[in-house]
């Protein structure tokens, strides 16, 4: 998390775009993102300059060519602002502008080079390009978590998220989840429902915090920048703000899909990860020919949060695990599709755990109630017991202020789930337990926590009722007395 004059920095800029009539803050969001894209080109290319330089060799696949230095930021930053803005603006190069030449680098300019061709430059004034430039320029961005704190406090301010059902995920509760997963050194991690790629930031981030001498062998780093992360994604504004969190975040070339996950045309997407940390949207509702008919014959619905969970059973390579989190209604919907996939999950294959979280943990997006179900594909079963968890705080107010409070369940969550060997003793009453599978079954597969606590009531003793009135009656008499006490003092 940045602070102190980054932070300043970087509220400058939002504060600007604003000011300067740019007030949807996706707009703002992909703006920023065209421009630090075009100032990395600019800081790749100065550094094959710098290694040709040393090895008095030519620049290997440069980015500019000499005729385009003119579009590099560290030549226009230093023009006058309707100078600048007419590079931005108006065809000159090769009748290209700044913007046309970004769109054209192909492998040079890493995966954000892919998604550049529906980009569209919208700031519309000479000022207004000329201080977000002067202010971005004044970001030291050398370092790889403070370019990675940066984006995602910039992502932090997207308020227009929780259209559609689509609600940005707290950073915590993902960091937890990849906490509890732990992702391995081979494992091939998908989110089908990437957005801004928060998972897969959070799940490359797991590498470096917990093993970063990973980092020393060859074959993981191409593992990891090459074929480790996927993210699927229909939303063609999200995937480039997701591509450059993946690469300011260090993760040079994921697999990023522009497709409709549910759809047809990721229809040949089967048995290919071995670990989904996903929050697909819900809420949403749609027609069954929009949806690939493999996943209607696992669950028979139009509800998106039903027909995820099928996707993700299809996708899974079997022993691939998925933490995911749902809205409350899937763990005990009575409809035949909801308790199809519930039963799907326990029965077929190996329902490892449900953490039912309060309904505040969205605000101030949504105050929906959410859960997180683990499990793992196994396509024989395996179900034994589920672990419930009854999450009640997160380490924030479960109001639309979301400020920071002493209470906090996460950690204990991780304690007790990696200790499982534990909760196998817990009583119902306290906030884990286990839950044998014959007991789910015959419950209609209900997964709502509440469906399995037990509610400890204690006993209070009261007074008897003729000691009450008693006692109200000599509280009647010092009240008389007081009020006749007070009348006398004003005769």
């Amino acid at each position: 998390m940045i602070t102190g004059p980054l932070k300043s920095q970087v509220d400058k800029i939002w504060n600007t775009f604003w000011t300067g009539g740019i007030s949807n803050p996706l707009t703002v969001i992909e703006q920023f993102t065209f421009l630090l894209f075009i100032r990395r080109l600019d800081e790749e290319h100065t550094a094959k300059e710098k290694q040709a330089s040393f090895t008095k060799e030519p620049i290997q696949q440069p980015i500019f060519e000499e005729k385009f230095y003119p579009f590099r930021w560290s030549k226009f930053k230093n023009l006058e602002p309707e100078s600048m803005f007419e590079l931005f603006t108006k065809p000159s190069i090769d009748g290209m502008t700044v913007f046309d030449h970004m769109k054209t680098v192909g492998e040079e300019g890493g995966v954000f080079g892919e998604y550049m061709k529906g980009a569209t430059f919208m700031i519309g004034s000479s000022r207004l390009l000329d201080q977000v430039v002067q202010l971005m320029d004044g970001i030291d961005m050398r370092d790889r978590d403070t370019k990675g704190d940066l984006y995602e406090y910039m992502l932090s301010k997207i308020a227009s998220a929780g259209e559609n059902g689509q609600f940005r995920t707290p950073r915590h509760i993902i960091k937890m989840m990849v906490e509890m997963m732990e992702p391995q050194q081979d494992d091939l991690i998908c989110d089908p429902a990437a957005g801004t790629a928060g998972f897969l930031v959070a799940a490359g981030e797991y590498f470096h915090e917990h093993h970063p001498e990973w980092f020393h062998d060859k074959t993981f780093r191409e593992h990891y920048h090459h074929h480790m992360f996927t993210g699927v994604e229909f939303d063609a504004t999200m995937i480039r703000i997701g591509a450059m969190n993946l690469q300011l975040h260090g993760i040079r070339n994921p697999n990023l899909v522009l497709k409709d996950a549910l759809s047809e045309s990721n229809a040949n997407m089967r048995k290919q990860f071995s670990l989904i940390l996903a929050n697909p949207p819900f809420t949403g509702s749609l027609d069954y020919d929009a949806v690939e008919s493999s996943i209607l014959k696992t669950v028979k619905t139009k509800k998106t949060e039903l027909l995820f969970l099928g996707l993700m059973l299809r996708i899974l390579k079997t022993g691939g695990r998925a933490a995911v989190i749902v809205p409350q209604g899937v763990q005990f919907g009575s409809s035949n599709a909801h308790k199809a996939i519930r039963q799907e999950l326990v029965e077929n294959q190996k329902l490892d755990a449900v953490i039912s979280m309060p309904s505040g943990v969205f605000k101030p997006y949504a105050g929906v109630s959410t859960a997180i179900l683990i499990f793992t594909k196994t396509e024989s079963g395996g179900t034994d017991h589920v672990w419930f968890y009854d999450m009640h705080a997160d380490g924030l107010s479960l109001d639309d202020k979301r400020q920071e409070v002493k209470e906090n369940d996460l950690p204990d969550i991780l304690t007790r789930w990696k200790n499982l060997k534990n909760e196998a003793t817990r009583k119902r009453t306290e906030q884990s337990f286990m839950v044998p599978f014959d007991e789910i079954k015959a419950n209609d597969w209900d997964l709502s926590v509440n469906r399995y606590k037990e509610v400890e009531y204690e006993e209070v003793e009261y007074e008897k009722p003729e000691k009450i009135i008693e006692e109200i009656k000599e509280l009647d008499k010092a009240r008389g007395k007081a009020l006749r006490e007070l009348e006398s003092l004003l005769k």
